[in-house]
Parts: C-alpha cells; sequence; structure tokens
C-alpha cells in the first residue's frame, strides 16, 4: 500500500539523518505536494545526507550536480552535439534529466547559471536550441544552501527562490542527539550500502494525486488568505508573497496532512508549513529575521 510505503520511507530518513525528523518531514511535504525544496544550513549537519537518501528510496533517477562559480548552463540542462560521422546533431542530456536532482550549495554559482533552473523547476521541461524537452515525471529538485558564509556565493534571485515550495531549514542537533550520531558511527554497525527502494515511482505518484484531491474547506482558504496577507502587511509590502505563493500554502498544507494520516486539512496542518513556504518568499531587508513576523502573523489571525 501506497501509504504504509510512505511511512516506512518517513522512519527511514528519521533513522538514516538522526535529529532531522523535522526536515525529513518537510521534504516529504514537497515531494508529496510535486513542489521543490531549499534546505539550508551550516556544513556538515546532514543537508546532502537527507536529500541523497532520500533519493535512494524512491528508486528513481537521481543526480547531484556541486554548483560552482564557473559552473554553465549547459551542464545543467545539457547540449547539443554535431557527429561528423553522422553529419547530424545528438543531445547529450545534463543532470536536470532526473526524478530528483540535487544542486549543492546553489547560491555558489552565477546567477545566468542559477536562471538555466527556472524553467525545468516551474514547466518541468527544458528549451535548447528551439526544442523543448520534457522531463521525467516525477522531477524534484532539493537544493542546499550554506546561510552561514557568503564568501564566494550568489544570492538566489526572487523569481527563482519563489519556485521553491519550502525552505528547509537545518541545524546543529543538540549534545544528546550528537551523542547518539556518534554512537552509531562508532558501533561499526552503520551500513555503507545505499538504502533499499522503500517507495515506488508508481506508488508516489499515486499519492501525489491524492493529495490534489484532500478535503479543503473554504473557512480555511479564507484562513490561508488571511495568514498571506498578514505577512503583507507586516512587512510593509503588498508584493511580499504572490499568488503562487498562497497556491504553495495550500498544496503544502494537503501534503502535510496526507503525511499525518489525514483525509482532510486543519489549520494545525496549515500552521506547521506556513512559516517554510513563506520565509523565502517574504522580500525583506538581509538583516531582517522573517520568522518573527511569520510567528506574529500566525498569532494576530483568528483559527477558524
Amino acid at each position: 500500500m501506497p501509504h504504509n510505503s510512505l511511512q516506512t520511507l518517513r522512519a527511514t530518513l528519521n533513522e538514516t539523518i538522526l535529529g532531522s525528523e523535522q526536515a525529513a518531514d518537510l521534504l516529504l511535504t514537497a515531494l508529496l505536494a510535486r513542489g521543490h525544496a531549499l534546505v539550508t544550513g551550516p556544513p556538515g549537519i546532514g543537508k546532502t545526507s537527507l536529500a541523497s537518501t532520500l533519493a535512494s528510496s524512491l528508486g528513481g533517477i537521481f543526480k547531484r550536480l556541486q554548483f560552482t562559480p564557473d559552473l554553465l548552463p549547459s551542464d545543467i540542462i545539457g547540449y547539443n552535439i554535431y557527429r561528423q560521422q553522422s553529419g547530424e546533431f545528438d543531445f547529450v542530456s545534463g543532470p536536470v534529466f532526473s526524478n530528483l536532482l540535487l544542486a549543492d550549495e546553489i547560491n555558489r554559482a552565477s546567477p545566468r547559471t542559477q536562471s538555466a533552473l527556472l524553467e525545468s523547476m516551474n514547466e518541468r521541461q527544458v528549451s535548447i536550441d528551439g526544442e523543448t524537452k520534457e522531463l521525467p515525471d516525477p522531477f524534484l529538485v532539493v537544493a542546499t544552501q550554506n546561510d552561514t558564509s557568503s564568501t564566494g556565493t550568489f544570492p538566489l534571485p526572487e523569481p527563482q527562490l519563489d519556485r521553491f515550495l519550502l525552505s528547509i531549514p537545518m541545524a546543529l542537533p543538540p549534545e544528546t542527539c550528537q551523542l547518539d550520531i556518534l554512537k552509531l558511527h562508532g558501533s561499526g554497525t552503520l551500513s555503507q550500502e545505499s538504502t533499499p527502494c522503500v517507495l515506488p515511482l508508481e506508488d508516489l505518484t499515486a499519492l501525489q494525486k491524492e493529495v490534489t484531491q484532500l478535503s479543503i474547506s473554504e473557512n480555511l482558504q479564507r484562513y490561508l488568505l488571511a495568514l498571506c496577507q498578514a505577512a503583507r502587511s507586516l512587512t510593509g509590502q503588498d508584493h511580499a508573497v504572490s499568488v503562487r505563493g498562497t497556491l504553495a500554502l495550500q498544496a503544502a498544507a494537503r501534503a502535510f496532512a496526507l503525511l499525518e494520516g489525514q483525509s482532510a486539512v486543519h489549520p494545525d496542518h496549515v500552521q506547521a508549513v506556513y512559516p517554510h513556504v513563506l520565509r523565502h518568499r517574504l522580500l525583506t531587508e538581509d538583516t531582517l529575521d522573517p520568522d518573527p513576523i511569520l510567528n506574529t502573523a500566525l498569532d494576530q489571525t483568528p483559527v477558524p
């Protein structure tokens, strides 16, 4: 059953990357909602390992791309090469032709290269030399970003940030959890083998379709709109949250409700994903932390 496989995958992620329960749930929420995820945090806390474990558990095509300042758009989407023997052009596909693309340290590439992902993230296709090529289905981008150092990085453009369904923060786990990690790695029992496929792609597709059919009341939709408007009012910018952002909040709430085994969306599902849907979309100054704004919006907005 797809739901049993989903819970098995959830447990696998939690067991593999200790202390990352919330990040794992949010990553699965993005997957179920057919959205992309931006994982932020300092180096060495398991961002890449979490995405790699998810990819292995799905059993689809997984590609990892290390973003660097000299990376070119063709390194992402691919290119046409002329074969002299045949007198024809052959297409060499890039890493974007996968079910899950891990864009490691995405903010280390130039804006021109970052923008090469825009069409693929939004339309799930790429255009090369006037020809449109469809990407595999499902297609998910999990991008990681080091938020502790800006040396050698380029800020992600606002249109690209808006294409990410969720922003997932990861931090250093508590000391007790770090001790468990030391024990796990020091026991010699940690397997180096890849994680077996837990959720086949056909089961994932069925779950993604179920998410779109999950019941959400009009009162709750009005609550979504009120939360987004509260964020706009508190930042003093009417364009702080786009319509895409509102739709993303509804999709994420539905996906999280399914992950929790519910047949309808409730206010607590909306509240759980709200900060992660809007955090990267708020057009605030670099020195302004959006989390207090989002917390205030949650506190001030009446719950239906």
